[in-house]
């Protein structure tokens, strides 16, 4: 079985990557600029044409997908995908819904053009990355302060190593036509993330509540839905599912374990 992982050279397309590497499988990475990555094969999601020499012989495809810049292209790649029966594993988001708005719609329509074109499937859907954590690296290289806003935003942040097992653990064995909901397996405020990052470091770091108004302004202007979505998670935190258990036979890795993978971003 030879296996197509796109968006290699980021944070989940390269933890599967790695992983399938390990374990033997004939793997290819698909990079869109010239790279070192023994396996890259040069393509391009968003043109769906450029991906000839890319799929030819694969038989999955483990799915990063270019949300929102790229949705013009996803009926056209994905008939491509589907073209030879190739299982496709698809990163999506929990809560993933073609009716919404902006990235939750997005990842819902993908979904939808997927179910519908008959080839295999299976769909990840994660909590919050705690990659996205990184956002906050700047300042903390800076100072000791994190100005953000909705601290009291309890979220339940899943390593990206845990959603490309899970992905691996598809492809390699099945799973075909199951939406898979993962999580970290914790619930951790904002607040009491800045603390873990600084206990990693050891440092007392502080979390400065930004009004989210001024959030939106200044974070996230074309984005502002980011600031309202976190305003939801103080009341109804980001719920913790037990899959990455029961799909790997162990517990998922804690956000403690992330920033220790990561530790030299905050150095």
């Amino acid at each position: 079985m030879t296996i197509l992982v796109t968006g290699a050279t980021g944070k989940v397309g390269g933890a599967a990557l790695r992983l399938l590497r390990a374990s033997g499988a004939p793997v290819r990475a698909l990079v869109r600029t010239p790279s070192d990555l023994p396996e890259a094969v040069r393509g391009d999601l968003a043109e769906p044409a450029s991906l000839g020499a890319a799929l030819t012989g694969v038989d999955a495809v483990f799915l990063v997908y270019p949300t929102l810049q790229a949705d013009h292209a996803a009926p056209e790649l994905i008939a491509a995908l589907a073209e030879h029966g190739r299982h496709i594993v698809y990163v999506s988001a929990r809560g993933a819904d073609p009716a919404k708005d902006a990235i939750l719609g997005s990842h819902g329509k993908l979904e939808q053009f997927i179910a519908d074109s008959g080839a295999p499937w299976t769909f990840l859907r994660p909590s919050g990355f705690a990659g996205n954590t990184l956002g906050w690296a700047s300042q903390i290289r800076a100072g000791d302060e994190v100005r953000w806003f909705h601290g009291g935003a309890k979220r339940a942040l899943i390593h990206e190593r845990d959603i490309a097992a899970v992905g691996v653990a598809a492809i390699t064995g099945g799973h075909h036509g199951v939406a898979y909901d993962l999580s970290g397996p914790e619930q951790l405020t904002q607040v009491e993330q800045v603390t873990t990052i600084g206990d990693v470091l050891g440092r007392s770091l502080r979390f400065v509540e930004l009004d989210p108004d001024t959030a939106k302004r200044e974070l996230f202007p074309d984005m502002p839905g980011i600031v309202d979505g976190h305003a939801a998670m103080v009341a109804n935190p980001e719920p913790v599912a037990d899959t990455v258990e029961r799909v790997l036979g162990r517990k998922a890795l804690t956000y403690r374990q992330w920033v220790e993978d990561h530790i030299a971003d905050f150095s």
